[in-house]
C-alpha cells in the first residue's frame, strides 16, 4: 500500500522544522565559539575530546551526542526521529559555521561578550522550533528535560546551569579551553533560555513527544488509509 500524501507531506514538513531549529541552534553555539573568551561547556567538553583524539570537533561531538543517548535511554526518555537528526547532524553544522566563518578571530572581550549572549538566544529559540515539533528533543536536550522532571520544583533554566557545570568540570579535565565566556555561559545561558521561553510562553517539559515507534506506526496506519 502507499502512504497517505498528507502524512508523508506533514512528516516532510515536520523534518524540515527540525532541521531548521537546529540550523539557528548551530548558528548560536557557532557565535558562542567564535567569541573566544572562553567555550560554553558542551563545547569546552567536545574539545576537550578533540585534543586527546584524531576528531575534529563536529565528529567529537557526533560521537558525544550517541554516548548520551544511552543515557537518555536509563532515564526513559523517548527517543524520536528528532533526536537522531540532531545526533547526526548538530556537531557537523557548528563544524561547517566554523570553517565557512570569513571574519578574523575575535580579539575584543566586550565584542565577544555580545557574540556568546546572542548566540544563547539563537540556541533557545533553535531548540523551541525544533522541540516543538514533537519529535522528541535531542541527546543534550532530552538529557536536560529528563533531569528536569527529577527536579520538577527548579526553572528548567536552573536545571541547565547545573547541567552544564558538570559538563564544565568533565570538559576542563579534558584539556578544554576555559575562560570568562566559559563563566558566562555556566551562569548565563540557562538564564537566558529561561527569560527567552517565558517571553514567548514556552515550556519544554509540557511537550507531548513522538517517538520512533510511535511514528512508523503512524505511517503504517496511514498505509492502510
Amino acid at each position: 500500500m502507499v502512504m497517505n500524501t498528507g502524512f508523508l507531506a506533514k512528516t516532510i514538513k515536520e523534518f524540515l522544522q527540525i532541521i531548521l531549529g537546529l540550523a539557528v541552534f548551530s548558528v548560536g553555539v557557532h557565535l558562542t565559539i567564535y567569541a573566544n573568551i572562553g567555550l560554553a561547556p558542551w563545547d569546552c567538553l567536545g574539545m576537550g575530546i578533540a585534543k586527546h583524539t584524531p576528531l575534529n570537533y563536529g565528529v567529537s561531538m557526533m560521537f558525544m551526542a550517541i554516548l548520551i543517548l544511552f543515557i537518555d535511554i536509563l532515564l526513559k526518555e523517548r527517543i524520536g526521529f528528532g533526536t537522531i537528526i540532531d545526533a547526526l547532524l548538530t556537531g557537523n553544522m557548528v563544524q561547517l559555521c566554523n570553517d565557512l566563518n570569513p571574519f578574523s578571530e575575535n580579539e575584543n572581550v566586550w565584542i565577544g561578550i555580545v557574540c556568546m549572549l546572542i548566540g544563547f538566544v539563537f540556541m533557545a529559540i533553535g531548540m523551541c522550533i525544533y522541540m516543538s515539533v514533537g519529535h522528541c528533543c535531542g541527546p543534550r536536550d532530552a538529557l536536560l528535560v529528563g533531569i528536569g522532571k527529577r527536579m520538577k520544583k527548579l526553572p528548567i533554566g536552573i536545571v541547565e546551569i547545573i547541567l552544564w557545570a558538570v559538563v564544565l568540570l568533565l570538559g576542563w579535565l579534558l584539556g578544554g579551553p576555559v575562560g570568562i565566556g566559559t563563566l558566562i555561559s555556566t551562569l548565563g545561558a540557562g538564564l537566558v533560555m529561561q527569560l527567552v521561553y517565558n517571553i514567548i510562553h514556552f515550556e519544554p517539559r509540557k511537550l507531548i513527544h513522538r517517538d520512533v515507534v510511535m511514528v512508523c506506526r503512524e505511517a503504517a496506519v496511514s498505509r492502510s488509509h
